[in-house]
């Protein structure tokens, strides 16, 4: 069985964080230690594909969540907190409609429960843009995404994701060629019947519009405990952007 790499740490009420598309659980690395001080046992996961965990031609939600829920039960974890970001939190909704025994709590940040179309393209031309057979170095990597990825936010973000394959050779640690063939299967919807009744927290940027008006109906359709909250200053990328708020508003939520 392949198993799902994970940072666990501290003790207590299990919280299980999930990063969204192109990330990984690095990024949370901050957070994780900061929720782990407030009691809660925190398992930062690289889903397939991601991180340090294994690559696979199969790429959808129903795989992602099985993985969690093989997961879950090899540490023997039940009554979960579970946060997940953009992708990852879809994970956390299709996670709740499957297995909704084991969960707690659902955060989901800055996603909904809709239909997305692909929207990536130009991240997803960039990264193809680079060739490592020439074996490039980081700031030669950089200089091939500057162009159609200008904001220097999200070029960090998605450089965090290069390491050193052996002496002289980066790569990137998520699986492009599988994401390309599959960028579809990110943005699949809920299906209509799905509802999950316990208490979810839905977290969106003000800048960002992943979270509209129309999509408060159907948040609260599938998730009728749902509360949707806002933060301030934060686009897509709310926990990144602004940590403190977001640490805020998910820890009075869990406890």
């Amino acid at each position: 069985m392949n198993t799902l790499h994970s940072k666990i740490e501290g003790q207590g009420q299990p919280l299980l964080i999930l990063h969204g598309y192109l990330g990984m659980s690095d990024n949370w690395k901050t957070l994780a230690t900061q929720y782990a001080a407030q009691g809660f046992e925190t398992h930062a996961i690289d889903l397939r594909n991601h991180g340090r965990s294994f690559h696979s031609d199969e790429f959808t939600y129903a795989a992602m969540v099985q993985d969690v829920y093989d997961y879950c039960q090899e540490h023997q974890l039940q009554n979960i907190d579970l946060i997940g970001h953009s992708m990852g939190g879809k994970v956390g909704m299709f996670f709740a409609m499957t297995h909704p025994e084991l969960l707690h709590k659902l955060v989901v940040a800055d996603i909904a429960p809709r239909y997305y179309a692909p929207h990536h393209q130009d991240i997803m031309s960039a990264l193809s843009a680079v060739d490592f057979s020439k074996k490039p170095s980081r700031n030669d990597v950089e200089e091939i995404l500057k162009p159609q990825i200008p904001d220097f936010g999200t070029r960090q973000f998605l450089m965090k994701n290069l390491y050193w394959v052996e002496e002289g050779q980066l790569g990137f640690r998520f699986n492009l060629p599988v994401f390309q063939r599959q960028i579809e299967n990110i943005g699949q919807p809920l299906p209509s019947d799905a509802h999950f009744d316990k208490p979810t927290l839905f977290l969106r940027g003000d800048k960002s519009g992943y979270i509209g008006q129309q999509d408060e109906i159907e948040i609260a359709y599938h998730f009728p405990k749902a509360q949707i909250e806002t933060i301030s200053n934060a686009g897509h990328w709310l926990h990144a952007e602004n940590p403190t708020a977001f640490f805020e508003k998910t820890v009075a939520f869990l406890k």
